[in-house]
């Protein structure tokens, strides 16, 4: 006779189980075999890029095919923000005052200050991040002129893909075919190496960027979970209708070049958990650069 407890616990590790029991059939199969099997797993869409910015090397799956951004698009929007703040256009310590009927579903830490004296420009950048707070994203958009000011400055940074086109929360509908609010992995890697390692931003701002995405407290079962300890991470996840699960990341191992990394996952009919598994997997066939020849 088994207890609750006992029975709770071989339902929370089925999904990661069955994940496990793929990869370990997986032996022997390329990186690229292994993500395909991990797609065929999913029953969805999946899409992978993976950069190891010390020696070039990279893998991945469907890396020039759209998938929707959800709040993986709060890294693109906290770094604009930032931008403007290099070139005198913003100050993080500038108050934003905004009412109730300013917040969307899923802003837990705007919706603790509504009114006076609201929050500053660098706590909601913090929240939309690090809680992916909508509220908070869309009134940081609201103060770069929408979400056409955020793909038009990701314009100026080269990413000619990736588009936000609706706030929170409409733009996580993820209907299939749809390119709006949408990037893919191939770019969003790209861009992630121009804002975390690059210079589009002044090292100040490109420090408080990856400061933010280390605190990030969404990630820990996605592709954080599948990474060896001892290593840093910093990441933004999303999460959309339409069985999608994403995360995009910039993993650092002790004593080498971080590595970059973009998943996105839609149209699987999976549990949330085991969906977060594969990003684990993901995060672990990333790892495995290190330990190539």
């Amino acid at each position: 006779m088994f207890s609750r407890r006992q029975i709770n616990r071989a339902m929370l590790l089925a999904p990661l189980a069955g994940l496990l029991a793929g990869t370990a059939r997986a032996e022997g199969q390329s990186t690229l075999e292994r993500l395909q099997q991990l797609e065929r797993d999913s029953g969805g869409r999946l899409g992978v890029a993976v950069l190891d910015t010390g020696d070039g090397r990279r893998f991945g799956l469907r890396e020039d095919e759209r998938f929707p951004l959800c709040s993986t698009f709060k890294l693109l929007l906290a770094a604009c923000v930032l931008a403007r703040v290099d070139r005198g256009e913003e100050q993080l310590a500038r108050r934003i005052v905004y009412s109730q009927a300013d917040l969307v579903e899923y802003s837990p830490a705007s919706e603790r200050h509504v009114g006076q004296p609201g929050m500053s420009v660098a706590e909601l950048c913090e929240a939309a991040i690090t809680l992916s707070d909508n509220g908070a994203a869309n009134l940081l958009l609201a103060s770069l002129g929408g979400p056409s000011g955020l793909t038009d400055w990701l314009r100026s940074t080269g990413d000619n893909v990736s588009r936000l086109d609706r706030n929170e929360p409409t733009l996580n509908q993820a209907l299939p075919g749809d390119p709006r609010d949408t990037s893919t992995p191939r770019a969003m890697v790209a861009t992630l190496q121009r804002l975390l390692l690059g210079d589009v931003l002044q090292a100040a701002s490109r420090d408080q960027l990856n400061a933010w995405l280390a605190a990030n407290k969404t990630g820990d079962k996605r592709i954080r979970a599948g990474l060896p300890t001892g290593w840093k991470v910093g990441d933004k996840t999303g999460t959309g209708e339409r069985g999608t699960s994403n995360d995009v990341a910039i993993l650092r191992p002790p004593g080498r070049a971080p590595i970059l990394v973009a998943a996105y996952l839609t149209g699987s009919p999976a549990p949330a958990e085991k969906r977060d598994a594969l990003l684990a997997e993901v995060g672990r066939l990333a790892a495995g650069l290190v330990e190539q020849p």
